[in-house]
């Protein structure tokens, strides 16, 4: 077969997929734009040019919504990754003994069922729940911490959700570049007497800078988006205390009189910052080789 023709036929298999990713995807998207500049029900809406993202700026939900997402961005999403890297770290030593089981304890949580494990969260945070009993018991606390109904510990809930949930999904990607390390570069670290720490800051760590890129990326687009934990743990309260902007988005469309334009405004503010922050995390990635 000519080279002409393996080229042809390499691209028709591409053409129901871009179809498809078309449809799906980037005409919705279009579409979304457009809604995003009316008002109005969603039967009849009409054009109303700025006037979504100008409400924005008076919008004390919004206001609120938008910084408990970005402060669940910087103080999760670092925490999140620090311990992913250390217990890769500890996980891939030869000489630990049930190495497996250790790993598979640590992943499970990212599969377990978003409901189920909102349940378990909120009967382990509960007034009278298990961590606060404990807390009490050894003489950390005096009261009892109302992990979900006091808007600072209600954030602290969902970070440490958060954190739980999405730690063990990092880790493997972090393991599987350490093993992807050649061995015999931590072997010369050792005859020249560098020790654990050295060879992890100098050896671990940049060969992990692709890997730390890339989950820095995911682990920002996916707090960026964050719906489930919060609407399933504390519906986004007290009073709105730890509401996200994709919860907030879901209020807008389906629980409050729906406003589809607003909604879809709110959504590109959550697109502008994907893009924005992706670029600069990939920026700094990129200078950083």
């Amino acid at each position: 077969m000519k080279q002409k023709d393996l080229f042809r036929n390499g691209h028709a298999f591409l053409v129901l997929p871009v179809i498809m990713i078309s449809i799906l995807v980037f005409i919705p998207m279009v579409l979304a734009l457009i809604t995003s500049f009316q008002s109005g029900p969603p039967v009849n809406m009409t054009f109303n040019g700025l006037g979504n993202y100008q409400r924005m700026l008076g919008d004390s939900t919004f206001r609120k919504a938008f910084f408990n997402t970005f402060l669940y961005l910087l103080v999760q999403v670092p925490v999140m990754l620090f311990l992913a890297l250390f217990i890769s770290n500890l996980l891939n030593d030869k000489k630990l003994k049930f190495k497996g089981l250790f790993r598979t304890a640590i992943f499970l949580p990212c599969i377990t069922s978003m409901v189920s494990y909102s349940l378990i969260m909120k009967s382990l945070f509960s007034q009278s729940g298990l961590v606060n009993n404990l807390l009490v018991g050894i003489g950390m606390i005096d009261n009892p911490i109302g992990w979900l109904t006091h808007p600072f510990w209600a954030k602290v809930l969902i970070i440490i959700s958060i954190t739980w949930r999405w730690t063990g999904y990092n880790m493997i990607f972090f393991l599987s570049g350490m093993q992807n390390i050649d061995p015999e570069i931590y072997e010369a670290a050792d005859i020249d007497g560098a020790s654990r720490w050295q060879q992890f800051v100098k050896i671990t760590i940049p060969n992990l800078k692709p890997i730390i890129l890339f989950t820095s990326i995911t682990s920002t687009i996916g707090t960026l988006q964050l719906f489930d934990e919060v609407q399933n743990i504390t519906g986004g309260g007290p009073a709105n205390a730890t509401t996200t902007l994709s919860q907030y988005i879901y209020n807008l469309s389906y629980k409050f009189t729906p406003n589809f334009g607003y909604a879809a405004a709110v959504s590109f503010v959550i697109v502008l910052f994907i893009v924005l922050l992706s670029v600069i995390q990939t920026k700094i990635g990129s200078e950083s080789k």
